[in-house]
Parts: structure tokens; sequence; C-alpha cells
């Protein structure tokens, strides 16, 4: 019985060390093993562990399309007792959406029994459905048994599996991936084999293609769920040149009930009595159709979608959502427009390239680069292909000279068998064979020994020392491996042509026509308002434009709670929307048509929109299409934007201007037609004019730097015309400005230190 001096003290082995450098080390490793291990798809076959697990373990099972389903709890059990130590949960829900047709375009797994639909229904448990291989699957399979890939010892080290599958089907883009891994994702859609291939053999052909050409070819996603892709040519060329970027993609109006060609693109159906009804039959990807309908009936219910009476879902197997307007007057293309707006019948699609390479290093990739890392795994499995065949060919052609040496002594090799102790060396000896050919020559059946079989063994000789020399010119020859790529990709591109029923394209691609901006306005009255916004947040709006400059503040004569006063005050029109810039870069919209009357203090516009308590409003600002707006933050930081970008559909509003560490979003001033100049003062009384063409135009973040300070920060920032030179007011009750033309010696390049300003400049070092 062992003592306990014998027993080992649990606490040798623990490791004295610093907490963060510890915590820093384990969480890099699970970082790295969810990144390379989970999350991220392998650029050579599209495929994340799980997925080629799955596969693998189906193949092992030999559910191939030919032979009959199997239960999928059978295939789940072997995954994760042989492959993939995870939770059954996950392992059949990635299953799942391998079956599923309106999630992949391409589907790797055929299922039978209940696996989900479009509506949001989940599938069935894994007791109650089963699953095979598709011919998909089997070409991505391809080649797997003639060492083309490393194989390597699974979790527990009793069974073997393929570090990458080999086939030429191009899954990563064919089929898409998404995933969220430590510090880093991908989002990769769907898109057409036919194109893919088209791209890649003129990238095979030309290996300096311009990326415009391959666009050429390549036209950009085509989802399971089809739809309409309808941004420009120019954003989706650009976002697969960087691997970044976003697509809109909307719902499919038609009606092949429609006897006009142009009410069937348009998705109407004409009724009885001059009545009309909009049809769809294509739903964005991703998109629930149960939940699509739930939202659309729910803007019925809150009267936020006046203009539509009903919604009905007329589906069965193919899609078919009916919306009925309240109106036969109603105009369609405004019921479409608000639709797309109101609902997710426009989403986007945020495109993130980001995947493994070869080395299983992860890296953003351009389409160029990505399709050039593929073919170039591509020639590397053709050369292990060719170079395992020649193996093979070496090992047979060795057998066969062996038995035409015995064919050709046949007599004496009979004589050596029967009278010889040990006739496997007399004959190594006597014929000099080597071990192996001896020994197959011992193991030759005698029914083999017959002149026939000389002759179809000197004609197989041959034949593999003809295929031998083909496989040694492939090995030697860059440009013949180049070739039997193009033509297996060919051969690929028949079986997936666009003419075809799985290669035919889903998803058209047209760029949308500039957006009427009526929507929702449209079915407001117009009229003239003066919006109040007052310094503790309290909103309203007085009928009509009163006469602002009437008043010594310029702010209107209204009156305000005991403590409160004028903030802002502008003419607007009851169809107008408000941009609201609070300091800590959030911009929100709220309807001139939604503010209360001028008859009393107004409402908190806390109330309405969901601003931070601990944030101040820094600008109210009238949305106009195409309207730029100069942002500058406390830290002299800034950029341009233009108020189509900054609209919110919801109370939390839109963060733009991204600030830290106690900045404060100083400056929200649109910025007038015919302005080419910056000008930036800082609380150091600095002031720096720049070229306004340095100022970049985004929809968000923190902008470029716009002046350096050593102390302080920016106080204010506008623009103008060098030309007309710069304005300032000089405060009093006249409210006189002065204007100084001569700007040249205080204009620099964006980001100077400046010199101090004109004599006059206002001391609080603003220029309003």
């Amino acid at each position: 019985m062992a003592t306990i001096e014998d027993e080992t003290d649990p606490f040798d082995a623990i490791v004295d060390a610093p907490f963060d450098s510890a915590l820093s080390e384990r969480y890099l490793v699970y970082a790295l093993s969810t990144i390379t291990a989970r999350s991220l798809p392998d650029l050579r076959d599209g495929l994340k562990p799980v997925h080629r697990r799955l596969l693998w373990a189906m193949r092992q099972l030999k559910l191939d399309p030919a032979s009959a389903f199997k239960k999928s709890a059978r295939v789940v059990g072997d995954v994760i007792g042989k492959y993939h130590p995870h939770g059954d949960a996950s392992v059949y829900d990635a299953m799942v959406r391998l079956a599923q047709d309106f999630a992949l375009r391409y589907p790797l797994v055929e299922g039978q029994g209940n696996f989900g639909n479009i509506d949001g229904d989940n599938a069935a448990a894994y007791r109650y459905t089963e699953a095979r291989l598709t011919k998909t699957a089997l070409r991505l399979m391809e080649g797997l048994d003639e060492g083309t890939v490393d194989f390597v010892p699974t979790y527990n080290g009793e069974e073997q599996e393929p570090e990458i599958f080999p086939g030429l089907f191009p899954n990563l883009l064919a089929n898409g991936a998404s995933g969220i891994a430590v510090g880093m994702a991908t989002n990769i859609p769907s898109h057409n084999v036919a194109e893919v291939v088209d791209a890649t053999l003129e990238l095979i052909d030309n290996p300096h293609v311009e990326h415009s050409r391959l666009m050429e070819l390549f036209h950009g996603p085509d989802f399971a769920t089809g739809g309409l892709v309808v941004d420009s040519p120019e954003t989706i060329a650009n976002a697969y040149e960087t691997g970044r970027g976003s697509f809109r993609i909307r719902a499919r109006f038609h009606a092949e009930e429609a006897a006009v060609p142009a009410d069937r693109e348009a998705g109407i159906e004409r009724l009885g009595g001059g009545q009309w009804q909009l049809v769809i039959d294509q739903i964005p990807y991703q998109v629930q159709k149960g939940k699509l309908i739930e939202q659309v009936a729910q803007l019925i219910a809150d009267r936020k979608l006046p203009i539509l009476e009903d919604v009905r879902d007329e589906s069965d197997e193919n899609i078919r959502i009916v919306f009925v307007p309240r109106s036969r007057k109603v105009d369609p293309e405004l019921l479409k427009e608000s639709l797309y707006k109101l609902t997710d019948l426009e989403t986007r699609f945020g495109l993130n390239l980001n995947v493994l390479d070869a080395t299983r290093t992860p890296m953003v990739m351009g389409l160029k680069e990505m399709l050039s890392n593929w073919v170039a795994s591509q020639i590397d499995i053709l050369q292990r292909r060719s170079r395992h065949r020649l193996d093979q060919i070496a090992r047979r052609l060795e057998l066969v000279e062996g038995y035409i040496a015995a064919f050709l002594n046949l007599d004496r090799v009979i004589e050596i068998i029967r009278y010889e102790d040990d006739p496997k060396s007399v004959m190594m000896a006597e014929f000099s064979l080597t071990d192996r050919q001896a020994e197959a020559i011992l193991n030759m059946r005698l029914r083999s020994l017959r002149k026939l079989e000389e002759m179809q063994l000197r004609q197989e000789k041959d034949e593999l020392l003809k295929e031998q020399d083909e496989l040694e010119k492939l090995l030697g020859s860059p440009a013949r491996q180049r070739t039997r790529l193009k033509r297996d990709l060919n051969a690929l591109k028949k079986e997936y042509g666009l003419d075809t029923p799985l290669g035919a394209r889903r998803t058209r691609i047209e760029e949308a026509a500039p957006t009427v901006e009526f929507s929702m306005d449209a079915m407001i009255e117009k009229e003239p308002v003066t919006v109040i916004l007052s310094q503790k947040g309290w909103v309203r709006a007085a009928r009509g434009h009163v006469d602002l400059a009437a008043s010594a503040d310029g702010m209107g004569d209204f009156k305000y709670k005991e403590g409160d006063g004028p903030a802002f005050a502008l003419h607007a029109q009851t169809t107008d929307k408000l941009l609201l810039a609070a300091d800590d870069g959030r911009f929100f919209t709220l309807g001139a048509d939604k503010l209360p009357g001028a008859r009393g203090f107004g409402e908190p516009v806390r109330n309405t929109l969901d601003i931070d308590p601990a944030a101040n409003i820094v600008a109210v600002i009238v949305h106009r299409k195409g309207t730029r707006l100069l942002l500058a933050a406390t830290t002299g930081k800034g950029f341009a934007a233009t108020t189509d970008d900054l609209l919110a559909e919801t109370r939390k509003g839109r963060q733009v201007m991204n600030v830290k560490d106690g900045a404060k979003l100083r400056v929200a001033r649109a910025i007038p037609a015919g302005h080419d100049h910056v000008a930036v003062v800082g609380d150091n009384r600095k002031l720096v004019v720049f070229n306004l063409e340095e100022l970049p135009d985004l929809a968000r973040g923190q902008g470029v730097k716009l002046q350096n300070y050593r102390d302080g920060g920016l106080s204010d920032a506008t623009t103008f015309r060098l030309e007309d030179g710069l304005s300032w007011t000089m405060g009093g009750k006249e409210g006189r400005t002065r204007t100084e033309g001569e700007m040249w010696q205080w204009k620099v390049a964006r980001g100077g230190a400046g010199r101090m300003p004109p004599q006059g400049f206002p001391r609080d070092n603003r220029f309003t």
C-alpha cells in the first residue's frame, strides 16, 4: 500500500508566473485554435474542419449518391466519435446547413426528411432524418486515394483524416463561408461556378491579367435564394479587388401571369376593376420568409405603412408573397421603395474574403490573389497525383518485367519451383530478379501460364511505359500542367454550365435606378415649420417660417422653461428629415412631421431618441440629398460625410464619428457648394487653412488629422471659398462680420500646426 510520502504533492505542479503573461499565452493558444481549426475556411477546399470531417465520415460510410440514405444520427456519431470531439448539436447543425438548398448554392449533402425551411423552421432531430453525399461533394473529394493530400492523425490518434480535399470543384467561392474567430471574421458569398471557372481560365492564360478583366467574366455573388444585387459595377469590382466591401440585396418582384412584360418585370399582377397587387418570388439571402411576413404585418398593424392593406404568403415549393395596396391609385414604385426601406426586402451583405492560405495563415485576399492561390494549390495537387501514379507505374512495371522474364523461361521456372529447396533465391540469381519479382512469380496462379497472358503483359508494359513518359513530361513542363488544369476546368464548366439546371445564375446583378426620395414623405402634407431645440433638449415645431433674424440672438422669440434657453432654431418642411449630431459621434434622425407644436415648451427629444444622457447635441441639420458635412472632433481629426449616409432608421441612431478617451464631436457643419478650402482653429488660437480636396469622404471612422496640437484641441472648423476670403462673426447687437481676403500665409498642408489668426479674430476661437 502506498504511503502518503510516496504520493506526488499536487502543489509541486504549480508554476509561479505573472498572471498577465500566463493569461496572454493561454489566450493566444485559444485564439490560434479558433482561427485555424474552427472559424476560417481553407482557401484550397473552402471548408472548415467540421464540414471536412462530416464529408469524410460520410465517405467512409460509403454514402455516395447511388447508395441508400443512412440516419443522420449515424453520421453525427461517427464524426464526434472519431474525428471532431465537440457537441453533437453543433455537428448536426453544420450538416443541416450543407443540405439546405436555400443556404448553400451547391449543396454537399442530400437530405431526406425535415432539414428545415426558408421560413426559419428548424430541422427535425437527427434520429428522424437521413442523408447521403451529393455529386458535388464527390467532385470535391476526387483524388483522395491518389496521394494528392497529406493525411493527419485524428484527435485521439486512432484514425487518419485528410488535411484538405483535393477536388477541382472551387468550393470556397462556389458555396462561400462565414465565421467569427478571435479578432477576425470571414463572410464570403456564394458565386456561380461557370463564372469562377471562366475567371480562373483567364488567369491561367494571363497571370498578369487586370482586375477589371476578371470582373468582366466574374460578375459577382450568385446567392442560393436568388434576388437582385443592386450596387454599381464599380462598387462590386472595388469590393473584390480589396477583399472587403458590401452589397445591397433586394427581393425580386415578379409576376409570371402578367400579360404585359413591363408588369412582369415590375412584379405587378393586374386584377379586375383596375385593381393590382405586387408579387415577390425571390427574397434576399439569409432572410427568413416567416419573419419577413411578420415584419410587414407589424408595419401594417402599427400604421407605419398606410399605403399597404395586406400581405399574403401564397408560397408552395416556390416563393410567392403578395402585397395588396390600400388603393389602386397607390404608386407601385412608392410601395416598393417603402418596402425596401422599412423591411428586409432589402438587406446588406458584408464581403470579407478572409481565408487560410496553404500555410494556414489567415489573410484577406482580393479576387485575383484568391484565384492565383487556388490555381497554385491545384497545380500542386496535379503534381502530387502524377508522382503518386509514377510510383504505382514503377512498382507495376517491376512486376510485369518479372512476369515476362518468367514466361520467356517458363520451363526452367517450373523446374526450379518443383525441384529446388529455395526456389526464390535460385530464380533471383539465375534471372536477375528482385525480391518482389520473385515473390510475385511464386504467387502466380497456374491458370495464368498461357501464351495469351504473355501478350497481354507486353501490351500492358507498353501502355505503362507510354503513360510513364507522358507523366514525366507533364511533371517537367509547367505549360503542360497548366494545359491539363485548363482541360479539367473546361470539363467542370460543362457539368456546371449556365445552361444547366444547377449552374444557371439565380441572382441578377443590375444597378438600381436612383431612389426617388418620396417613400413615406410622399404621404405627408408638405408644410413649412420652424424647428426649435432648447439647451436642455426640448424640441418643438412652430407652423410657418418664423422670422428668426428679428430676434437679437437669431433664435426667434420663443418661451422656454425656467433654467432653459435657446440652442438651435431653423426652418424646415414637414416632409424633411432632421439630423441631430451628438458630441459622442452618433447621428440621430427625426421626422419634422412628428415634432410637437410650439404652443407649449415641446417634448424632451430623448423621449423619441436614445441619446446618451451624458451627450450633448452639437448640431441640427436639415437633410438634403447629396449634402456634404464637415465633421471634426476635439482631437483635431475629421472627415467629410454625406447626409444620405447618416440617416438612421432606429431611435438608437448611427455611430458616425468614432471618438475615444474623452474626445467629443465639436463640429458638424454643411459644406456649401463652391467652397474649396477648410479653416481650422484650435484652443491654442492657432489657425490653419488647407484645400478641401485633402479631406476624405467617409461614412464612419475617426477621420484624418486636420490640425496638429501640442496642447489643447480643436475649437472650431469651417469651409469657405479662398477667393472670397475667410469671414467670422464679430459679435455685438449688430451681428457684424469681418472678412480676411489674403489667406495665403495660413494655407499649409492638412495636419499642420498653423499660426496666430488675423487681427480681430474672436477671443472664443469660433467662426460663428
